[in-house]
């Protein structure tokens, strides 16, 4: 029986040593596990030589650049904030509670503050609308260049520099027509004024950085190039966009286009997104016409702008073959407006404006600026071409009434009401049905025009449509012919062989008078 418990013992004996010793070595391997961790030296890769390949070499003298630039310009751009009241809120005179049911109760602790308008009786107090965006300085004694949006609501502005001091606006002025601004500052001291370049130089395909402050994330350059000029977008009544691919986002409204001279080229102004972010397209405010407004408003208030008083439009493929002219060479008058400076030279609807004081024009808006530039009480040379020939006109450019091209309300068809008549005689090969206009209908649409043809319905796929015709608009004109009934518009029409073209001006519902070229294949 000893022997067996001798034989136990040392069995269980031998069984302990062995669990120390692992025990041990264990405890040594972990040892070792966190020396190797803590306590190996590092042996990295050195950095390579710099790399002296002309790729590399193009490469780091653009990075260059644009650092450059963005170094050149960032000091001048700041972070705009507005505080705006938006009026009280929903009056709580009929509330069920004569007063505040929890005061003096254990729940009168818990109860947030907001919740207590609940049991408040009269308005609830006003609700403010804070707004941010960018802007650039422009004169070193404080004035700074922004969108008109982003400071129009009446409030307090705050303008914050680049190097974190803060300002409160002490004026601002706006040019809504252009969705410009001019905000004052007074009392900052060490301000560094951007350069405003030349727009005009701007080239599709030049590099440009946006800085602004997107999101609120301050002092922020994105880069991208000019991916179309001569942009309109319909936000404004006086639009010549620079549209380029370098993200612009909201915040970055105000704020510099600039090329990699360090110059401002542009204001950001809109995106065109379907998300709300960056998609690839932003638009800003040529320089020029930045820089145009902003003397305007220091030195006047307001701005002072030239006007003919004349509609426009552009001259694009078909139009341009009826008219005897290249597409996009000058502008086609669609009507001009009694007692305005056009109408007092002579201008007729129909003539192709082909430049203005010398400066040739292909666009709407080029002719628009060149005009509102131009000297006010000032004779200027305008080059036309009316039934073939060219001639040359002396204009005195006048002041732009103040709401002279602010949108019109657009007249409709009334709902519920006489319908429309319909028409007797179809031009089935343009794609038309056509009713000589009355009072009654031209009172329907909103128009002041007493003659014309108003057309009432257009066959889908139809040559008409195809070229912009739409039910309710008005031919007053069809092959330089008068329209005053469908007699007028058959006679028109059968002057010459359709396959030739036809050429029509129309009024459209909301009182915009254009051309449209209608090619039918006989």
């Amino acid at each position: 029986m000893s022997r067996w418990i001798d034989a136990v013992r040392r069995h269980y004996l031998l069984t302990l040593i062995g669990i120390v010793t692992l025990l041990t070595g264990s405890g040594l391997l972990v040892g070792s596990l966190e020396s190797q961790e803590h306590g190996t030296k590092l042996n990295l890769a050195a950095p390579k030589p710099k790399a002296a390949s002309p790729q590399h070499e193009f490469a780091n003298q653009l990075s260059a650049a644009f650092r450059q630039a963005a170094q050149e310009v960032l000091p001048s751009v700041v972070m705009i904030r507005t505080f705006a009241q938006a009026g009280g809120g929903r009056d709580q005179t009929l509330s069920p509670f004569e007063e505040d049911p929890f005061q003096g109760t254990p729940f009168d602790d818990m109860l947030p503050p907001e919740f207590r308008y609940f049991f408040r009786r009269g308005p609830m107090p006003p609700r403010v609308i804070q707004g941010l965006g960018s802007g650039v300085i422009i004169d070193p004694s404080g004035v700074i260049l922004t969108n008109s949006h982003v400071v129009d609501e009446q409030g307090k502005v705050i303008v914050r520099l680049h190097d974190g001091r803060e300002f409160q606006a002490v004026d601002v002025k706006t040019d809504p027509k252009t969705d410009l601004a001019l905000v004052w500052i007074k009392g900052a001291t060490g301000l560094k004024a951007a350069v405003l370049g030349d727009s005009d130089q701007v080239q599709v395909g030049d590099w440009v950085l946006a800085l602004g402050q997107p999101f609120g994330l301050e002092g922020t350059v994105t880069a991208g190039i000019v991916s179309a000029k001569g942009r309109g977008l319909g936000l404004a009544v006086r639009e010549n966009f620079i549209q380029t691919d370098a993200a612009i986002n909201p915040g970055n409204s105000g704020g510099p286009l600039v090329n990699l001279d360090g110059e401002v080229i542009g204001i950001n102004t809109a995106i065109s997104t379907r998300s709300g972010g960056y998609e690839g397209v932003g638009f800003a405010i040529p320089s020029n016409l930045a820089k145009f407004v902003a003397i305007q408003l220091a030195e006047k208030g307001v701005v002072r702008r030239g006007y003919l008083g004349v509609a426009i439009q552009p001259i694009e493929g078909d139009l341009a073959s009826q008219l005897g002219v290249k597409p996009h060479e000058g502008v086609l008058v669609a009507e001009v407006y009694p007692n305005t400076p056009a109408a007092v030279a002579g201008i007729k609807s129909g003539d192709v404006i082909l430049s203005f004081d010398g400066k040739p024009v292909t666009a709407p808006n080029e002719l628009q600026s060149l005009v509102e530039e131009a000297t006010i009480d000032a004779p200027h040379k305008v080059e036309i071409l009316r039934d073939g020939k060219k001639t040359t006109l002396e204009v005195v450019v006048r002041e732009q009434p103040a709401e002279y091209g602010m949108e019109r309300v657009p007249g409709r068809l009334r709902r519920g009401g006489r319908p429309m008549p319909r028409e007797n005689e179809s031009f089935a090969k343009l794609g038309i049905q056509v009713e000589t206009l009355t009072a009654d209908v031209a009172q329907q649409l909103g128009l002041d025009i007493k003659e014309g043809v108003v057309i009432t319905n257009v066959t889908p796929g139809s040559p008409a449509q195809l070229a912009g015709l739409e039910e309710g608009m008005v031919i007053v004109e069809a092959n330089r012919q008068k329209v005053t009934s469908v007699s007028d518009l058959t006679k028109a029409l059968q002057a010459k062989p359709l396959s030739e073209g036809v050429l029509l001006r129309v009024v459209t519902p909301e009182g915009v008078s254009r051309y449209v070229a209608i090619r039918v294949s006989e």
